[in-house]
């Protein structure tokens, strides 16, 4: 059970896995045989995201974030969830307003009074491990390693506030510091282009999108087209994430706003404003059942509550195109 995998450091939890546990999960349950996984949003959050879950995405907000899957885990009222998120925006409100997420661990929070309001009230509990040491983490879980040693984090406060440890480097007795393991239960990814089985592009910028393939339990995959497995078969080079990493693929047009998909359409800054806004419950509960609980869909909410004028208008906006083909 996931509580199985948490360890704490005095007043600081984490998740942690055996590499040897993960690597038996992988031989045993992850499949190399090329079968169909085309799902509906609904589906896969249904089958693959369970209340105590840790739910890792490798882009946020702004950019390329799994908006339509974050949307459909609130939709379909999951809780006690744990976030892991280099930069984590509008998302983490929105998961902890709806009764979704207790804990977050942390590169960047930021955006809005509301989710720091839930922080000092002990709503959701933050562990701040910097940019850096969330990749680390994600980093160790995919290469099967229990620990990763950095620079980073020394001489920080982010020692008093994670589960990183201090131990004098062997070779040069310096100070060195090292993150544990990271193995989420779920990997979010919003892409470019995806195959049925789940080959998966990203052009441009990329975070983490493959180690969080390699390092989680579970994939779930949204993509703005799907294509022909014969185009990822002509061009392999292209693809980001192969098939026998990924679970489900979600066909999610539109799957970052109101954030941005790099020469798909710009972000949608007067709703993101709308988001910022949102500063005591009763603002936040008006905004999830608007926007949320009284759509069915990800589709029904680009139709109701987005409308076709406004993404024409925000695909116009995106016009750097060149590196994202």
């Amino acid at each position: 059970m996931t509580v199985g995998r948490i360890r704490t450091e005095g007043e600081v939890e984490y998740r942690f896995t055996h590499p040897d546990d993960f690597r038996e999960h992988v031989r045993d349950r992850k499949g190399r045989n090329p079968v169909p996984k085309l799902v509906t949003e609904r589906e896969a959050v249904a089958t693959f995201v369970s209340d105590g879950d840790y739910i890792v995405y490798d882009f946020s907000s702004l950019t390329r974030g799994p908006q339509s899957l974050i949307r459909e885990v609130i939709r379909q009222r999951r809780k006690e969830l744990w976030i892991g998120a280099e930069f984590t925006l509008h998302e983490s409100p929105l998961l902890v307003g709806a009764g979704c997420a207790t804990r977050i661990d942390v590169g960047f929070l930021g955006y809005g009074n509301y989710i720091g309001q839930a922080v000092c009230d002990g709503r959701v509990k933050a562990y701040e491990w910097t940019n850096g040491g969330l990749a680390l983490r994600i980093l160790a879980g995919a290469r099967g390693v229990p620990f990763l040693p950095t620079r980073d984090l020394l001489g920080s406060d982010n020692l008093k506030v994670s589960a990183a440890k201090t131990i004098a480097d062997p070779f040069t007795g310096d100070p060195v510091c090292l993150v544990p393991a990271l193995n989420p239960d779920v990997a979010f990814l919003h892409v470019h282009q995806a195959d049925v089985l789940g080959n998966a592009r990203i052009f441009g910028t990329n975070l983490f999108a493959l180690e969080a393939a390699l390092a989680s339990f579970r994939v779930i995959v949204s993509a703005e087209e799907i294509v022909e497995t014969d185009e990822f078969r002509k061009d392999p080079m292209r693809t980001t994430v192969p098939y026998f990493l990924v679970d489900a693929v979600v066909h999610a047009p539109f799957g970052a706003y109101p954030g941005a998909m790099p020469a798909r359409y710009e972000i949608d800054l007067a709703h993101v404003d709308r988001l910022n806004a949102i500063r005591t419950e009763d603002q936040m509960g008006k905004y999830l059942e608007e926007n949320i609980h009284s759509v069915a869909d990800h589709e029904e909410f680009l139709d109701r509550r987005v409308g076709a004028k406004r993404m024409r208008e925000l695909r116009r906006r995106a016009t750097i195109i060149e590196g994202y083909r």
